[in-house]
C-alpha cells in the first residue's frame, strides 16, 4: 500500500446535491426551499429554540435545581478498597495507581463502608467520622 493508492470506501462519498438544474432533477426552480419565507432566502435562518418570538420554551419553564460543576472531583473510597492496597501509606496517588479512584479525581474521601483490619497511614486524604474510628481503631493514623 502507498500514500497515492489510498482512497475512500466504496459508497462512503456522495455526490454534492446540485441544485436549481431544472424541473427534472426535483430541485429546480425553488431548489427544495419552498415558497417565500425567511428560511427560503439565502442567510435567513434563525437561532436554535427561535420559535417566532413567541416565548421559546427554554424560558417558558421554570428554573430549577442546581448541577456543581466540581461534583466529580472527589471520589468515594470504601475502607474494603484500603484494606485490599498493598501498600501501607496511602494517598492520592497511590489510589490512582490502584484503580481505586479515577485519574481526574482532585481528591478522595474515605467512607465507613466495608471494614479495615491492618494499620495503615493516610496522606492527604479526607474521611468521615465513622471511617476516621474504624482506621484508628485498627491502629492506623491520619497524616495531614
Amino acid at each position: 500500500m502507498n500514500l497515492n493508492n489510498i482512497q475512500p470506501a466504496q459508497g462512503a462519498k456522495h455526490a454534492k446535491r446540485r441544485v436549481g438544474r431544472g424541473i427534472g432533477s426535483g430541485l429546480g426552480k425553488t431548489c427544495g426551499r419552498g415558497h417565500k419565507g425567511q428560511k427560503s432566502r439565502a442567510g435567513g435562518f434563525h437561532k436554535v429554540g427561535f420559535e417566532g418570538g413567541q416565548m421559546p420554551l427554554q424560558r417558558r419553564l421554570p428554573k430549577r435545581g442546581f448541577v456543581s460543576l466540581t461534583r466529580n472531583d472527589t471520589a468515594q473510597v470504601r475502607l474494603s478498597d484500603l484494606q485490599k492496597l498493598p501498600v501501607d501509606t496511602i494517598d492520592l496517588l497511590a489510589l490512582k495507581q490502584a484503580g481505586v479512584v479515577h485519574a481526574n479525581a482532585l481528591s478522595a474521601k474515605v467512607i465507613l463502608c466495608g471494614e479495615i483490619t491492618r494499620a495503615v497511614k493516610l496522606q492527604g486524604l479526607l474521611l468521615t467520622k465513622g471511617a476516621l474510628a474504624a482506621v484508628q481503631a485498627a491502629g492506623g493514623s491520619l497524616a495531614e
